[in-house]
């Protein structure tokens, strides 16, 4: 049994120990699928690029579907995200695929740990298209180890938190940032999984290029297992 059919074996088994990433009501709310890939022909990569207008979009979109969470992004190709250099190194692939799930809502809405855990992590990725305040979790689900991402949270978040720290399910860890502060992004929230952390603290990859498809895929399980976002009403 490979780690992602462990994983998805103990959600199963354990589905009492699986708390919420945010107050969302399967039974109220409706959830907006974003799609960045370059099929959507409402927007550009200068619009991407433009942060205010890429807000705007954004806000829009939720508001005129009577939305409270837009969401989208594990595995997709978002051949627009040209935005920040972060993404593109001279003579390479750029890096265009997205491995978490974003959630999109209003700065300040709130962010729990749908797992007990503890603080592996965090710091301020503070760079033009960087996930911001960042958090990372650590989790042990019967001898399996793992580890969940939060990017993009407001300065506050960051503030008293302790490596080693334990956090309990369902506990609020963090709020979205606004755009002054979450990396320069509409508000949302960057959630991710990784069964190993490969050395880093305080950050993760959370896109890269599309010929290192599997081996990120081997490491970062899909977040719906957790978030069970797709089993609700997506209009």
């Amino acid at each position: 049994m490979n780690r992602h059919e462990q994983l998805a074996g103990y959600i199963l088994e354990h589905p009492e120990q699986i708390g919420k990433v945010v107050d969302f009501d399967a039974a109220t709310d409706k959830l907006l699928p974003f799609n960045f890939t370059a099929s959507n022909n409402d927007l550009s990569a200068e619009g991407i690029a433009d942060t205010a207008r890429f807000s705007n979009w954004v806000n829009q979109q939720l508001l005129q579907n009577h939305c409270r969470y837009g969401i989208g992004g594990y595995m997709e190709h978002r051949t627009l995200y040209a935005r920040s250099a972060l993404f593109d190194t001279a003579n390479e692939e750029p890096r265009r695929l997205h491995l978490g799930m974003d959630i999109w809502a209003a700065a300040g809405t709130p962010v729990y740990a749908p797992l007990q855990g503890t603080v592996h992590s965090f710091q301020n990725n503070d760079r033009f298209g960087d996930y911001g305040p960042t958090i990372i979790l650590q989790h042990q689900l019967d001898g399996l180890p793992l580890y969940s991402l939060y990017g993009h949270l407001s300065a506050n978040s960051l503030q008293h938190l302790q490596v080693g720290e334990p956090i309990e399910k369902n506990q609020q860890i963090a709020t979205f940032g606004t755009e002054r502060e979450n990396g320069s992004w509409p508000p949302h929230l960057h959630f991710q999984l990784m069964f190993d952390m490969q050395g880093n603290a305080g950050d993760y990859p959370g896109v890269c290029r599309f010929s290192e498809k599997e081996q990120y895929q081997d490491n970062i399980p899909d977040p719906d297992l957790i978030l069970k976002f797709y089993s609700a009403t997506i209009i």
